[in-house]
Formats: C-alpha cells, sequence, structure tokens
C-alpha cells in the first residue's frame, strides 16, 4: 500500500471502530446537554427562592457557583479515573448520580439540602463532560471528528444559553422542584443508550494515585471560590474573606508547582509552555466568564430590575439563546475560512458593544432594548469561543490534546464559578451604594456594578486576542 493509501485509509478508520458511533455518544450528548442546562437554569428561579428559601443574594448563588465549584474539583480527576474504571461504568455512574442528585434537589426541604443535590448533579457532569471529547476522539474516523466535536461544541454552549428560557415556561405554570424533575426523564433517556450502545475505548493501567495532588486541587480550588462567594455576604475587606483566598492561592500553587515536577500529573501544566495554547486557553475562559456572569445578572435584572414577570422572562431571553445557537453551529466553519485572530477580535468586540448597551439599560428602559443588547452579547461570545479552543488545542501534539482539553475545561469551570461570585458581591455592593433610590433602581444600579465587572473581561479578551498568530505552528 502506498503511503498516500495509507493516510486515506488512516483518515476513514477509527482508533476503536464502533458500529454505531453516534449512538454511542448520544447518551454523553444528552446527559452533557442536561449537566450544561443546570449551569443556568436556576438563575431565573434565584430571585423567588431567596424568598422562599429565606437566603440572601450571597447565599443564594451557591446554588449555581458550588455546582460549577464540584464539577472544576471532579474534572481533573477524569483522566485518572479513566485509568481505573472503564467508560461505561464511569458514563453510566454520572448519569444514576445525576438522576438522584436532581431527585434529592426536586424535594428538597431546604436550602442545606438542595445545594447538596445540586452538588451531586456537579459530580456527574464533571465526569461526562471531558469523557464526551475522549470518546468521541476514538470512535470517530478523523474525516468525521469536526463533525462530533461541532456537535459537542452546540451542546456545551446552546444548553447554557436555553437553560433561562426553559425555567422561565416551568416556572410560569408549575413551581420551581419541576425544573428538576424535567431533568430525569432526559437521564433516562441517556443512561438506556450509555447501556445499550456505550463501548469501552479505554484501558485500565490502574497507576498510583497521588492523595496530596487530589487534596491540594480539591481545597485550593474550593477554597479560591469559596473566598470569592463569602465576599458576597462580608465584604472583600472581611479578614475571613482575605484568609481564606490567601491561603487558598498558596495551596494551588503548591499544587501546581507538584504537577509540574511529577511525573505522571493530574493536569499536565506543561502545556502552557506553549505560547499559542496558552492565548487560546486564557481566551476560552475569559469568554466563559463573560457569558456566566452576564447570564447569571440578565434573569435577575428582568424580574428585579425591569420587573418582569418570572414566566416572561424566560421568554424575553429565548432570542438570545437562539443567536447563541446559530453562532456557536457556525463559528467553527467560520474558523476554517477566516483563522482564529479575526473572529477572536470582532467576537470580542462586539461582545463589549452588547455590554454597553446593558450598561445603558434602566429600570424603565424597552423591554426590545435590553432583548437587543442580550442579542449582541450571545453572537459575539461563540463567535469568539470555538475559534479560540480550536487555536490552543491546535498547539499541542496528540499526546498533550487531552491535557489540553482538560485543563480548558476544569478552568472554565472555576472561572466560571468566580465570575458568577465576583458578579454577585458586585451586585451586592451597587445595591448598597443605592440605598436611598428605589428597590427596582437600586437593583439596576447593582446589575450595572456586576456588569463592570463583565465589561472588564471582554476589553481584556478582546486586546490579547490580537496577540493570535494563525500562521504560527507549534507542534
Amino acid at each position: 500500500m502506498s503511503e498516500s493509501q495509507e493516510q486515506k485509509s488512516a483518515a476513514y478508520t477509527a482508533t476503536v471502530p464502533v458500529k454505531h458511533p453516534m449512538l454511542a455518544m448520544m447518551g454523553m450528548l444528552i446527559g452533557g446537554f442536561v449537566g450544561m442546562l443546570s449551569e443556568t437554569s436556576l438563575n431565573i428561579a434565584l430571585p423567588s427562592l431567596m424568598v422562599k428559601l429565606n437566603v440572601s443574594v450571597g447565599t443564594i448563588q451557591w446554588l449555581v457557583t458550588g455546582y460549577m465549584l464540584i464539577i472544576g474539583i471532579v474534572l481533573p480527576l477524569s483522566s485518572l479515573l479513566t485509568k481505573w474504571f472503564s467508560t461505561r461504568q464511569l458514563i453510566i455512574f454520572g448519569l444514576v448520580d445525576f438522576i438522584v442528585g436532581a431527585i434529592i434537589s426536586a424535594i428538597a426541604p431546604s436550602f442545606t439540602i438542595l445545594l447538596i443535590g445540586r452538588m451531586i448533579q456537579g459530580i456527574a457532569t464533571g465526569l461526562i463532560l471531558p469523557l464526551m471529547f475522549t470518546v468521541a476522539t476514538l470512535i470517530f474516523p478523523p474525516y468525521k471528528l469536526g463533525t462530533a466535536m461541532g456537535l459537542i461544541g452546540l451542546v456545551i454552549m446552546f444548553a447554557p444559553a436555553i437553560g433561562p428560557t426553559l425555567s422561565g415556561i416551568i416556572l410560569g405554570t408549575l413551581s420551581w422542584r419541576w425544573i428538576f424533575w424535567l431533568f430525569v426523564p432526559f437521564l433516562l433517556v441517556a443512561t438506556f443508550f450509555a447501556i445499550k450502545y456505550l463501548p469501552n475505548v479505554n484501558k485500565l493501567t490502574k497507576p498510583k494515585v497521588d492523595v496530596l495532588s487530589i487534596l491540594l486541587s480539591t481545597i485550593g480550588f474550593g477554597g479560591l471560590v469559596t473566598a470569592v462567594s463569602m465576599a458576597s455576604n462580608y465584604g472583600w475587606g472581611s479578614a475571613a474573606v482575605l484568609i481564606t483566598l490567601v491561603v487558598s492561592l498558596l495551596i494551588l500553587f503548591a499544587y501546581i508547582y507538584r504537577q509540574l515536577h511529577s511525573k505522571a500529573p493530574i493536569l499536565n501544566f506543561h502545556v502552557f509552555e506553549r505560547p499559542n495554547f496558552r492565548i487560546g486557553a486564557i481566551l476560552v475562559m475569559l469568554d466563559f466568564g463573560i457569558i456566566l456572569s452576564s447570564m447569571y445578572l440578565l434573569p435577575m435584572f428582568w424580574q428585579n430590575g425591569l420587573a418582569i414577570a418570572v414566566a416572561l422572562t424566560g421568554i424575553v431571553m429565548l432570542p438570545g439563546g437562539v443567536a447563541n445557537a446559530i453562532f456557536s453551529a457556525v463559528s467553527g466553519r467560520l474558523y476554517d475560512r477566516f483563522g482564529a485572530r479575526l473572529l477572536a477580535v470582532i467576537g470580542f468586540l462586539i461582545v463589549i458593544i452588547g455590554v454597553i448597551m446593558l450598561l445603558f439599560a434602566t429600570s424603565h428602559s424597552a423591554v426590545w432594548y435590553v432583548i437587543l443588547a442580550h442579542i449582541v452579547i450571545m453572537i459575539g461570545a461563540p463567535v469568539a469561543m470555538s475559534p479560540t479552543q480550536t487555536f490552543g488545542l491546535n498547539a499541542l501534539d496528540a499526546h498533550t490534546a487531552g491535557d489540553g482539553s482538560t485543563i480548558m475545561n476544569t478552568f472554565q469551570q472555576i472561572i466560571g464559578a468566580i465570575s458568577t461570585a465576583v458578579a454577585t458581591s458586585l451586585l451586592g455592593l451597587g445595591q448598597h451604594a443605592s440605598s436611598p433610590l428605589n428597590s427596582q433602581n437600586a437593583f439596576t444600579n447593582g446589575v450595572h456594578f456586576g456588569l463592570f465587572f463583565t465589561l472588564a473581561l471582554a476589553i481584556i479578551a478582546f486586546l490579547l486576542s490580537f496577540t493570535i498568530n494563525d500562521k504560527s505552528e507549534e507542534k
């Protein structure tokens, strides 16, 4: 066989041939969709949950940050877990775990039990997300991998965007508990597909477990998000917040140092030595922070700033969700044609315009104006997301691509949790600074404080995107 024939044969041959690869992926795709949907689905319900559960805005945001925190803790362990447990075991466990967490949340009599249910769901999402990418690269032949990755990208970007709309419709007719009950039938279908069609694609080597690294990772990342979240209730000048923040950062430095000097690291931080990956990863994290902070503030602004009914909140956020889905689907093709730099610059510039539009919104603004600002943000964010992610991962070789993907996914969730927590603390700060105003105007001012943080992320990302060099090859 000639070299060209061998290359052609390799392009049409999967590493692990599967009769129906799309059916094999279906359970993970549904599970991943529900997992990402869960990141934003509660946002619309938070204002009413604060009243029903009698908790503050700083406490209620833990239903969002706590969920993402657990995902961020579990994600770095995914590579290690796949060496100890089979693909089927991990995915089926994840889906069943999600069902259990959803049921606990649905019947929760208190905030504490609801938070426990949310965190149990976070374990499942942390397992399923990285395995979607890993399994896809193994069961699809190279010539079909682009389509598969595009589908995964659509799931990850579209689900958080459509979450508030679905929740708004549910809350307009039923109680918040039905948000979680709705997850269950989808997860049961996902479990059926996983049991029937998902093959085992990983080899079990059962390496030595670095317990100290796991502890450092859990305490470091957990403490960092906890410190930022505590600032929502106690302020940034609080001794408890500052001590927790400093200790967590020191532990994280120790964790990163240990990974850099380990022969078998849990996270291979050496991938950051590649400039293209470093730039791409930072831009992806900033983009995710923009999405999560704005998606957290907007539903609350609709209800408490503009006095829109909860059911209508979901409907007015639908156009932005649709725009997100459309541009998530086409951004990969645009990357093939225009490269990452142009799309990143344009995408983040569009985001800046959208955030500035929201900063000019008041409690008396027209509904169409706020919808338009949301659409603008939801166009810019996906236009930049997929190209920068692809640009970063393309800097890695076959041996380090998995590490790069895991690191991107991990830090997306950590940055998302921190961004939500920072936006919450700034929201409260803005409200207190406007205490003489009526509640609607004070809340609007608080949202503006939070959006200044979103704007700062967008400006940093916009400036950094100019450093992308599409012509450089690092492999």
